[in-house]
C-alpha cells in the first residue's frame, strides 16, 4: 500500500508530508521523478510553513499532476476531474485542507502528523484506482 511506503519515508527517513506523499508515490508507481525533482515540494511542509493547506494534500496534488498532465493543466482533460475526485475524499476523511485545522485532531507527538499522511496517502491510492477505471 501507498501508506506503508509514505510510512517509511515519513518515519524512518525524517521527509515531511509532501516530500513522504511524493517519494512514496514515486516508488509506488515507478513514476520516474529524480532526486531534485522530488525536493520541489519540500516547501508544501507544515501548511506552506504557515499551517495554511495540508502539505500531505499538496503532495497528493502534485502526484496526481505528473500523472495526468502530460504537457500542462489546460491541455488536460484528467486533471480537474481526478484533483476534485481526491479534495473529496480527502475532506470526507480528514474535514479540513487546513493544517492548522487539522493538526489538533491527528497530530501525536511521538509520530507527528503520521496519521494525516497516512489517511492522504490511502485517499490519493483510492482516487488513482476509482479513476483509472472509469
Amino acid at each position: 500500500m501507498l501508506s506503508d511506503i509514505a510510512k517509511t519515508y515519513f518515519l524512518e527517513k525524517d521527509y515531511n508530508c509532501a516530500e513522504s506523499i511524493l517519494r512514496a508515490a514515486n516508488d509506488y508507481y515507478n513514476l520516474e521523478l529524480n532526486n531534485r525533482d522530488m525536493i520541489m515540494v519540500a516547501g508544501y511542509g507544515a501548511g506552506i510553513h504557515s499551517g495554511s493547506v495540508c502539505g500531505a494534500l499538496l503532495g497528493s496534488v502534485a502526484v496526481l499532476s505528473i500523472m495526468f498532465v502530460e504537457e500542462r493543466a489546460h491541455s488536460s482533460k484528467d486533471i480537474r476531474p481526478v484533483t476534485n475526485l481526491f479534495l473529496e475524499k480527502f475532506n470526507e476523511r480528514l474535514g479540513s485542507q487546513i493544517c492548522k485545522d487539522l493538526k489538533p485532531k491527528f497530530y501525536n507527538s511521538s509520530v507527528r502528523c503520521f496519521e494525516t499522511v497516512k489517511l492522504a496517502a490511502d485517499c490519493l491510492e483510492e482516487t488513482i484506482n476509482e479513476y483509472k477505471k472509469c
